[in-house]
This record gives C-alpha cells, sequence and structure tokens, in this order.
C-alpha cells in the first residue's frame, strides 16, 4: 500500500492480524505454529516488529507473499473474512468514505438489515463455512458501529439497476424460499430502499447520497482519505441478495495512479447521479413499480 521510504509498521501489523483472523487462526495457533510466543505475535501485530525473519516465517505459514504483508504494491485478499476485517481497519481513522457498493452501502442499512443478514447467510453458506460467516457478521458490526460513532463524511453511490433487482428479488440466500418467506424478504428490501429515501429527504449528518442510471463497474470498490493518505479497497464480495462470502480476491492499495482512475470512475457517476428529493422520488417509483409485483408497505 505504500512504497519502501513510507512503510508503517503498525499498518504491517494490521495486515497480519486480518490476514490470521481470515485464515481461521487464533493468535495462540499461530504463534505455535511459527514458533514464538503468544506475546511475540500480539507485539507484531501492534506492530513491534524487530525482526524480518519472524515477518517472513507469519507470511508463509499465512500464505500470504512479504511484500502483501509490507504493503508494496497492491495487497491481495484471497477470503471474505480476511477483507472485511481490512476494511475495518482502514475506516478506522478515514475523514472521508467515497463507496460504489451493491445494492447499497452496508454503513447506511438499518439494525433490521443485520438480523436479515444472518438469515441470508444461513441460508446460502455450507454448513462448515457458517462459523466464518458469523466472525463476517461480526466484523460487518463492528464497521457500522465505528462508522456511526465517529461519523466520517460518506459519498455513496447507488446504482438504479441494483435497486430495481433488490427490490424485485428480496433479501433471499438462496432460490426456492417458501413464498410467505420471499414476501417477507422483499419487504425487507423495500424497507431498506425507504430507509435510503428517508436519508435523501433529511440528509443525515456527513452522508451524501447519489441514485445513478449509469453502468456500473462489476466489482464494488470504496476509497477511504484519512489526512493525505487515500486507500482503495476493491470488493468481488456480494452481501443481500445471493451473497458471495466465499468466492474472490479483493485487493487494497495506496497506488496513486489506482486511487485516482477509481475516484474519477466514482466523480464521473456522482455528477450525473440525482440527489435529494429527485432521487427520493425516483427510489419511491421504483418500489411502486415494485409493488406491482407483489411488495406492500
Amino acid at each position: 500500500m505504500t512504497d519502501i521510504g513510507r512503510i508503517s509498521f503498525q499498518d504491517i501489523g494490521a495486515r497480519l492480524r486480518a490476514h490470521r483472523i481470515g485464515r481461521g487462526l487464533g493468535p495462540e495457533e499461530l504463534a505455535l505454529r511459527i514458533g514464538i510466543s503468544r506475546a511475540a505475535l500480539y507485539r507484531a501485530e501492534k506492530g513491534e516488529i524487530t525482526k524480518i525473519e519472524t515477518l517472513a516465517s507469519i507470511s508463509r505459514e499465512l500464505n500470504v507473499s512479504l511484500p502483501t504483508l509490507l504493503g508494496v504494491g497492491i495487497e491481495y485478499i484471497p477470503n471474505a473474512l480476511a477483507y472485511f476485517e481490512r476494511m475495518r481497519q482502514v475506516e478506522e481513522d478515514a475523514d472521508q468514505i467515497i463507496g460504489l457498493f451493491s445494492p447499497i452501502s452496508y454503513l447506511v442499512t438499518t439494525q433490521h438489515y443485520d438480523a436479515i443478514l444472518r438469515d441470508v447467510f444461513a441460508e446460502s453458506v455450507p454448513q462448515d463455512r457458517q462459523a466464518e460467516a458469523r466472525r463476517i457478521l461480526d466484523v460487518l458490526s463492528q464497521r457500522k458501529q465505528k462508522f456511526m460513532r465517529r461519523r466520517p463524511l460518506l459519498a455513496s453511490i447507488i446504482s438504479t439497476a441494483e435497486i430495481e433487482s433488490f427490490l424485485r428479488d428480496g433479501l433471499e440466500g438462496r432460490h426456492g424460499l417458501p413464498d410467505d418467506l420471499r414476501a417477507a424478504r422483499r419487504r425487507a428490501a423495500a424497507g431498506e430502499v425507504r430507509h435510503i429515501i428517508g436519508l435523501l429527504r433529511e440528509p443525515d449528518i456527513g452522508i451524501q447520497l447519489g441514485v445513478s442510471p449509469e453502468p456500473f463497474p462489476s466489482t464494488s470498490f470504496q476509497i477511504t482519505r484519512s489526512g493525505e493518505r487515500s486507500t482503495l479497497t476493491v470488493s468481488p464480495f456480494r452481501l443481500g441478495h445471493n451473497p458471495n462470502i466465499a468466492v474472490g480476491v479483493g485487493f487494497v492499495t495506496s497506488a496513486p495512479e489506482a486511487v485516482e482512475l477509481h475516484d474519477g470512475i466514482a466523480r464521473i457517476l456522482w455528477e450525473r447521479s440525482l440527489r435529494g428529493p429527485a432521487a427520493a422520488d425516483h427510489l419511491e417509483d421504483l418500489i411502486e413499480q415494485a409493488g406491482e409485483s407483489g411488495i406492500s408497505a
């Protein structure tokens, strides 16, 4: 995420912790595997790294390249748990967040969404990965709680096409749910869209929302700014309808070119987005259209 001359040991420790969590290893188990004490691993995760040999051993055990742990170039993240933990870390001291997430940014969802998401994961995730799914939900909840406490500036762009699909399909983890449950999940999706409408009509402090009719990128991304530092996170993972927390490689980088290119995409979409009452009216029209297929208030 930075060049060799500006490596942050605290950031290295944060990456180490995220990849350990993503591999499903407790600190005691990882420390035992590489032959150091639990206290030494704890210090490493706090950024107190004294030996490159220790870091090299950790990278081999976690199956993560040493450049990735050092943050040199692009940090590749092979699973959803590690990815969302890295997002949580990156957002901890954020001043501004610019996000394009499908169908809507998790940070502006309701608490009811969290409860439904647990059921959606239970439906869609294999039994042997349910513990991982629960840990992802815990990390997501920590992200939202931190965001609500700190209130960094948030600009979130929402796709009209994604909202139409969200309203049509609802919050389902798999096909073939009973009709009454499918109807309830579609109402839950409509409830989230109505929550967004409320934020558009009466904006919350620091939250800006735009509804874009333009085609969206196939992957979600977020730019997080803290002081003079900007960090890009790109995600193949998906929450909500038919979630994907099993397959994909996310990445994190502060490379100026990558940040600038994605910032350019966000700016174009933002400039062409509907905002405020016009966006709220548009989303209400989408709910009304979806209501013709069975969504009720």
